[in-house]
């Protein structure tokens, strides 16, 4: 199995190629520019640095939401073109699954944490497991006070990762009982390679549509539809 694994649902563009059991490459930026200079640019140098024909491809793998509103969009766009002009199924991948799955083999639970502004994060509660991960608390978005509260319920020790943990850290580190520890530099923010990862587990188990049926999982409104909503309702 071969797969083109995309993500830019955060400050980190990433995008990769693996095969079977072995990653091909792996082209991550977390940097100013935006999604839409980086992202085809970091595709195209992976293809042509491993001489990959696309047609060769048999899934393409997004991270598909939460996340940024403009980056979910251009993440989707890229899979959706790629799919649609090579005739190939997308698989979408839940961004904190996918950001999770950065510690594939921990035996802690996992909490990754997007930072959503407003005291809020894009959390979800993970347990690794051999063939993947077990969901303790599926992704959506939570106040920061309300998930350590969850974290403190669940009574385990616990790896955080993502960008929210710096945001929030003086939070976590008051309100949190039980133990817990940051994720290393080199797994706390997204990347495609565990994009693909979980995506070829997906793949076996059928989570699959065709690329005019992919669509992004934003979980909330954006500040621009908020804000219009609001707007409407004051008249």
């Amino acid at each position: 199995m071969k797969i083109l694994a995309l993500d830019s649902s955060g400050m980190v563009a990433s995008a990769a190629i693996a095969q079977d059991e072995i990653l091909l490459a792996e082209y991550t930026v977390n940097y100013k520019k935006t999604h839409s200079q980086t992202l085809l640019p970091m595709v195209d140098e992976i293809v042509r640095m491993t001489e990959l024909d696309l047609e060769t491809v048999d899934y393409i793998a997004v991270a598909a939401g939460p996340g940024s509103f403009t980056g979910l969009r251009i993440g989707s766009a890229t899979a959706k073109g790629l799919g649609l002009a090579l005739n190939k199924p997308l698989i979408g991948v839940p961004t904190l699954e996918g950001l999770a799955y950065n510690l594939a083999g921990a035996d802690k639970l996992i909490c990754p944490m997007m930072d959503a502004r407003r005291s809020q994060v894009y959390t979800g509660i993970y347990r690794s497991r051999e063939d993947g991960l077990d969901v303790i608390l599926p992704q959506r978005a939570v106040g920061v006070t309300e998930l350590i509260q969850e974290l403190n319920q669940a009574g385990e020790p616990v790896i955080l990762l993502g960008d929210g943990v710096p945001v929030y850290l003086s939070l976590l580190e008051e309100g949190l009982a039980v133990p817990f520890e940051k994720a290393p530099l080199h797994l706390n923010r997204q990347r495609a390679a565990s994009i693909a990862a979980l995506g070829m587990i997906y793949a076996k188990e059928g989570k699959i549509q065709t690329a005019a049926e992919h669509r992004p999982q934003y979980l909330r409104l954006s500040q621009a539809e908020r804000e219009r909503l609001k707007k409407e309702a004051a008249k």
